[in-house]
């Protein structure tokens, strides 16, 4: 038998204290508002990254396997935010401008300006692939946005690639919510599990960016 919303809700809420609340006022918001509450949860998560998705998803994915909502209205409204979350970003990026960009990387210690250069010249060469397959990735399918922005990736073609790099990511972690019922949290742990390891390769990534930089300027004045 499925659960009331209000059940539902509670039983959602009372499995988030592990994660301080977020899984319980997501869950207020699909309660409350359906699909687009789980929409206007993901959207904030795209312009907000330490909310996490792999809580949000999961979630609704449980919702949808107790009757708050159906899986194409949680699929719908999920990537419908994704999009309107990344769109945001992407505007950040565009507002910012490539030569606000500029002036900005010439302030930093340690880089050149030919780094930046090479970095534009990467996303010409592969923004696409980025755009696509970055939001498949915890913690840069978030900021993939801004350097889109920044290059003014044609709109159209950054919303499609959008859309459909999170249809994907959306569709696997809704319907392992929806799949595993009660254990929905345990997406969350795997995922997390992911998100950490991206984030210390891009902290090893940057330490030894770093380092080389320190050692060919030593170089230099030797």
């Amino acid at each position: 038998m499925h659960l009331t919303l209000s059940a539902a809700a509670h039983r959602l809420s009372a499995a988030s204290e592990p994660q301080g609340g977020i899984a319980g006022w997501a869950a207020g918001l699909v309660e409350t508002f359906g699909g687009p509450g789980a929409g206007a949860a993901i959207a904030l998560e795209n312009v907000f990254p330490p909310l996490p998705s792999e809580v949000i998803l999961p979630l609704t994915g449980f919702a949808a396997s107790q009757g708050v909502l159906s899986i194409a209205s949680a699929l719908f409204w999920t990537t419908l935010g994704s999009v309107v979350g990344a769109v945001v970003l992407y505007g950040v990026g565009a507002v910012f401008g490539r030569e606000r960009m500029h002036a900005w990387w010439a302030r930093l210690p340690l880089v050149k300006a030919s780094d930046l250069v090479r970095t534009e010249a990467w996303f010409a060469r592969h923004g696409t692939k980025a755009v696509l397959l970055g939001r498949m990735v915890p913690v840069f399918r978030s900021l993939i946005s801004v350097p889109a922005g920044v290059e003014r990736m044609p709109l159209p073609v950054f919303v499609a690639l959008t859309a459909a790099g999170s249809l994907v990511w959306n569709t696997v972690l809704v319907m392992a919510g929806y799949l595993l019922g009660d254990q929905w949290d345990v997406v969350g742990s795997y995922v997390g599990v992911v998100s950490k390891v991206v984030l210390a390769l891009a902290v090893v990534a940057l330490v030894g960016y770093v380092t080389m930089r320190v050692r060919s300027r030593r170089r230099g004045k030797s």
